[in-house]
């Protein structure tokens, strides 16, 4: 691991850190903001400024805008002190911009020693199908 992908683990467990204190007493803004600027800082440093530029870039064809839109204005209601209204918009935001991801985050959960095993039970197995398509179909037992 680069030194520089280092500083952004930092960066970001920091961010991750504020951002649960943050929610922990009651969506304070000051601790929500500053785990909201960490984490912002520490992204670009572990997937590269290029990278991260492409990732929140709304003007490439296959860019998902309305979700870069909720998370960047998430972002600025937390800097603007409506911390609970912020929080969920850049929920919202999230969800929407990692939607691809998540049949690949459910096939990699399902090969899970002890993990997997739960997650193949019979009525969240159903669940995850639902929510995964039909990429994450469950392993061969």
């Amino acid at each position: 691991m680069s030194d520089n992908a280092k500083i952004g683990v930092l960066l970001v467990g920091l961010g991750f850190l504020f951002l649960f204190l943050g929610m922990l007493l009651f969506f304070d803004p000051g601790l929500l903001a500053i785990g909201n600027i960490l984490f912002l800082a520490g992204f670009p440093f572990i997937i590269g400024f290029s990278r991260a530029v492409a990732f929140f870039n709304p003007l490439q064809p296959r860019a998902k805008v309305r979700a870069i839109v909720c998370f960047f204005a998430g972002v600025a209601l937390v800097l603007l002190r409506w911390g609970f209204l912020g929080i969920v918009v850049e929920l919202i935001g999230l969800v929407e911009m990692m939607a691809p991801l998540l049949p690949i985050v459910l096939s990699s959960l399902r090969s899970l020693p002890v993990v997997g095993a739960f997650f193949s039970l019979p009525v969240i197995g159903t669940v995850f199908d639902r929510l995964a398509g039909s990429k994450a179909k469950r392993p061969p037992v």
